[in-house]
C-alpha cells in the first residue's frame, strides 16, 4: 500500500508536470466534466490525493493497496493494460493515468473526503499536540494498530509502523494506555523523521531494518525477525523479539522476502 510519503512524491510530480494546464480529454465518462478545465492545484493529505480544477471541482483518488498514478508522453506505451485504468487525463504534452485505484471521484468540496483524517505527519507545522489528543481517545488495542489509525495521524503505513517501533525498541503489541505521553510523542516524532527523510531517499533504495525481512537477523541484535498478523485487518507486523521486548512466542520466523 502506498504510504504518505509516496503520495506526497506523486502529488509533487503531478504538480510539477501539469499544474496550470488545460485538460484536453478526460475518461471515463464519470470524470468527463474535467475536459477543458485548468488544473489549479495538487495536494496530498495522508494517503489521499486531491487534484483541484477550475470551476470548483476536485478529483479525489485513494490508492489503497493497488493504485498508482503514471505519467506518459502522448503515444507512449503504458506500463499497465488499459483495462486497469480508473482515470485518464490528457494534457498538452502529458497523459496522466491512474491504474487500479479503488476510489476515484469528483467532489465539489475538497475537504469532504479528508475531513475525518488526523494531522498529516508530513506537513509543516505538524500538530503533534492534536495527534496525542486523538491517540488518547483511540480505541486501538495495540500501539501497532494505533500507528495505522488515519483518524489519529494521517500518512503512516505498515512499513513505517514496523520501522518506527523497531527503531524505538517498542513491542508492537503494547497497549497504548500503557505508554506515557513522552513515549507517544517519541513514536510519532520518529515516524515523521523516517518519512520526511524518505521524501528525499525512497525506502526502496534503503535497507529496511525489519519490514520484509522475516527470518533474517535483526541488524541490531541478530535475533531472527518474526512476522505476525496484527489487528482486524491482519496487517503483517515485522518485529524483533530480541530487542523490542516482544515475547519470543509471538509470530513465526519466515524465510525469504515478504511485503
Amino acid at each position: 500500500m502506498p504510504e504518505g510519503d509516496t503520495i506526497w512524491r506523486t502529488a509533487a510530480s503531478l504538480r510539477r508536470r501539469l499544474a496550470g494546464q488545460l485538460v484536453r480529454e478526460a475518461r471515463p465518462a464519470a470524470i468527463a466534466r474535467l475536459k477543458g478545465r485548468r488544473l489549479e492545484a495538487v495536494e496530498a493529505r495522508g494517503k489521499h490525493l486531491l487534484m483541484r480544477f477550475e470551476g470548483g471541482i476536485t478529483l479525489h483518488s485513494h490508492m489503497r493497496m493497488t493504485g498508482a498514478w503514471h505519467l506518459y508522453r502522448p503515444g507512449e506505451r503504458w506500463r499497465q493494460p488499459e483495462r486497469r485504468a480508473t482515470a485518464m487525463l490528457t494534457f498538452q504534452d502529458t497523459v496522466a493515468v491512474c491504474f487500479a485505484a479503488p476510489v476515484m471521484e469528483l467532489v465539489a468540496d475538497e475537504r469532504s473526503p479528508v475531513v475525518h483524517l488526523g494531522p498529516d505527519i508530513l506537513v509543516d507545522p505538524f500538530d503533534l499536540d492534536e495527534v496525542i489528543r486523538r491517540a488518547r481517545r483511540s480505541e486501538a488495542a495495540t500501539v501497532g494498530e494505533l500507528l495505522l489509525e488515519q483518524r489519529v495521524c494521517a500518512g503512516v503505513g505498515n512499513i513505517y509502523k514496523c520501522e518506527t517501533l523497531w527503531m524505538l525498541r517498542l513491542d508492537p503489541w503494547t497497549p497504548p494506555a500503557a505508554l506515557d505521553e513522552p513515549t507517544l510523542r517519541r513514536i510519532y516524532a520518529a515516524a515523521r523523521q523516517l518519512m520526511r527523510r524518505n521524501l528525499l531517499a525512497p525506502i526502496r533504495n534503503q535497507r529496511a531494518a525489519v519490514h520484509g525481512r522475516g527470518g533474517r537477523p535483526c541488524p541490531r541484535c541478530e535475533t531472527p525477525i518474526r512476522i505476525r498478523a496484527q489487528g482486524t485487518q491482519a496487517r503483517l507486523t515485522y518485529f524483533c523479539p530480541g530487542c523490542q521486548g516482544a515475547s519470543p512466542r509471538q509470530g513465526l520466523p519466515i524465510r525469504g522476502r515478504h511485503q
